[in-house]
């Protein structure tokens, strides 16, 4: 199956929110630590919410 723009851009918003939500887990949130708690943090969060909803079309789709 071939990857698009789209497709690995979603994947790599979804790998690093997965390492950040596992890094969270201890204590340690990359994504406030290098953006802060603000509206940026707050876009990065929103992304990676919506490339894991990209994946689950993509893993679905024949």
């Amino acid at each position: 199956m071939a990857r698009n723009t789209l497709d690995w851009v979603a994947l790599v918003l979804v790998i690093v929110g997965s390492i950040n939500w596992g890094l969270a887990a201890l204590g340690f949130n990359v994504v406030e630590l290098v953006l802060g708690s603000g509206l940026l943090a707050n876009i990065v969060y929103y992304l990676v919410g919506l490339s894991g909803l990209y994946m689950i079309y993509y893993v679905t789709k024949e």
